[in-house]
């Protein structure tokens, strides 16, 4: 928002009595120091702003005072070889009626962009900000989503880990300047990229945060789901049909029909496992579904899948491998998720072009970051469709030890500091698989200490981060307060479906529980539920 339009919401509604800081926001800006380039600018308290063109909607906000700066800028190299800016973004939102916290929002994808500083992941329905939360985030030290930063040595670093480092201590020393104390706890929370951003801190800078929630997290993103979107994506373009020149249509390799089809199956074989049968698979450890009981015995037909698609989900769901049979990435969830159009599970591995120019974010988004900063050195040839999976992993050992996350499960330094991670993982990811964050916690669990710092949240039916056919919209963030500042550990959280079950509610437990029927009541009713 334009300082205009926020004087402009100061004339009509009125400056709100909590707004007791505006002239220090207005002149904090003036008092960053010569290495540092801030903009204040004043939110009195805002109603929501829908879409309108190409400005994005804003949801209702408390007042708070909205800082905007640039560290580190600097001159690097760009794709082509030209010289290229760089320098570190960040946005802090310091509300009027503080709480005394900092919370950290993750990023996403690869970065570039400096998302608005409200707090909404994992917050249910009120943002961090409008709870009273200080939250700062960052474009992680370069300008752009694309991975062409990765011509530059210094932004793969940045990227990595880096510019989160520098971020957290700035909006800590910031926060204890403009309100005069510091925060009494700092939070992180993150999804996807942002999720591996968590883990990164718990490992490298475990000094930073008391409390830590990890969605989706991107743990293997390089070497490993980075291969396994390659594999994917080979493995259903063989079987896609092909158009008038003879090219393969990626997006029509797995019909919708066929996908409702999947997940009628997944449903028929898993979704009672819980005492109920309500759409959702929430009992993952007993569903034994074999996807060969969908395949025709003849031709294709409307009620079965073919045999090379039954191949290729088996491929798919087994995961990526070599030629001597060695695992590359971890296996995926039969999620009876991934079948149902609300998902972005095709969005993902299939995209909807119905030319043979596909669409799928396996191969615009992933292919660009195998390019651009997987492997070593950067390479544009290197296609989703070329990559070769006894040659291709060795060219990303150089640079997998900066993004990858999943080997260290001791946090010695984390749990030293008496840390708390929370990790959650929708059931229906299509990129990141949930049992390597299964795999990961359990592991994490074995050591000394582990059991008490640590919870995994397993969430039926959701895909990446957010959506679908579940009940994605839950409360973490005051599930992770409680059991850093009271020492409550969070055994269960009541979550909402936000799209395809929007009135119900349901307990994700903690992990190995899970949400069982109590055999009557209302099944839209988490209160009909316990955790067994």
């Amino acid at each position: 928002m334009k300082k205009s339009i926020a004087i402009f919401f100061a004339l009509v509604i009125g400056m709100p009595a909590a707004w007791a800081q505006a002239q220090d926001c207005t002149s904090f800006a003036a008092q960053a120091p010569a290495s540092m380039a801030l903009k204040a600018e004043i939110w009195p308290d805002s109603p929501a702003i829908p879409a309108a063109g190409n400005a994005p909607a804003v949801p209702a906000l408390k007042a708070h005072c909205k800082i905007s700066g640039q560290i580190r800028e600097r001159v690097g190299v760009s794709e082509k070889g030209d010289p290229r800016k760089f320098y570190i973004g960040f946005e802090l939102r310091l509300p009027a009626d503080w709480n005394g916290r900092l919370l950290y929002q993750g990023g996403g994808g690869n970065d570039g962009v400096v998302r608005p500083a409200y707090g909404p992941q994992a917050t249910g329905d009120v943002l961090a900000l409008n709870r009273g939360f200080a939250v700062v985030t960052t474009d992680a030290g370069h300008q752009g989503p694309w991975a062409d930063f990765g011509w530059d040595a210094v932004a793969r670093v940045d990227n990595a880990y880096n510019a989160h480092d520098l971020v957290a201590q700035m909006a800590k020393n910031l926060v204890e300047r403009y309100y005069t104390r510091p925060a009494a706890k700092s939070y992180f929370i993150g999804c996807s990229g942002g999720g591996r951003q968590a883990m990164m801190f718990t490992q490298r800078f475990p000094q930073h945060f008391d409390g830590v929630i990890a969605m989706a997290p991107a743990m293997r993103v390089s070497k490993g789901a980075t291969i396994a979107a390659m594999w994917d994506t080979q493995a259903l373009t063989a079987i896609a049909p092909k158009n008038a020149d003879g090219k393969p249509v990626l997006s029509q390799a797995l019909s919708n029909d066929d996908l409702s089809l999947l997940r009628k199956g997944i449903l028929d074989k898993c979704d009672a496992l819980d005492g109920v049968l309500d759409g959702l698979v929430s009992n993952p450890a007993a569903c034994k579904f074999d996807v060969r009981s969908l395949q025709c015995k003849g031709v294709k037909q409307a009620s079965c899948l073919s045999r090379p698609q039954v191949r290729a989900l088996t491929k798919m769901f087994t995961g990526p491998k070599n030629s001597k049979g060695e695992a590359l990435y971890t296996g995926w969830a039969w999620d009876a998720g991934i079948g149902h159009p609300a998902n972005d599970w095709r969005m993902w591995k299939l995209g909807t072009s119905t030319s043979d120019k596909p669409n799928s974010r396996h191969v615009f988004l992933m292919q660009d970051a195998l390019q651009g900063y997987f492997v070593t050195p950067p390479d544009r040839s290197l296609t989703a469709l070329a990559f070769n999976f006894d040659k291709d992993p060795a060219r990303m050992d150089a640079h997998s030890w900066m993004f990858d996350t999943a080997a260290d499960a001791e946090l010695k330094g984390f749990k030293a500091r008496g840390g708390k991670l929370l990790i959650a993982h929708g059931m229906a990811d299509p990129i990141f698989s949930p049992l390597e964050s299964e795999d990961y916690f359990k592991r994490l669990q074995a050591t000394e200490g582990g059991k008490d710092m640590s919870r995994l949240f397993q969430i039926p039916g959701m895909g990446h981060c957010a959506g679908g056919a579940t009940t994605d919209s839950w409360d973490g963030l005051s599930a992770m307060v409680d059991w850093v500042e009271k020492g409550q550990a969070p055994e269960m959280i009541i979550a909402k479906g936000t799209q395809v079950f929007k009135d119900r509610t349901r307990p994700l437990c903690a992990y190995p529980k899970i949400a069982m029927y109590s055999g009557s009541g209302n099944i839209e009713d988490a209160a009909n539920f316990s955790c067994q």
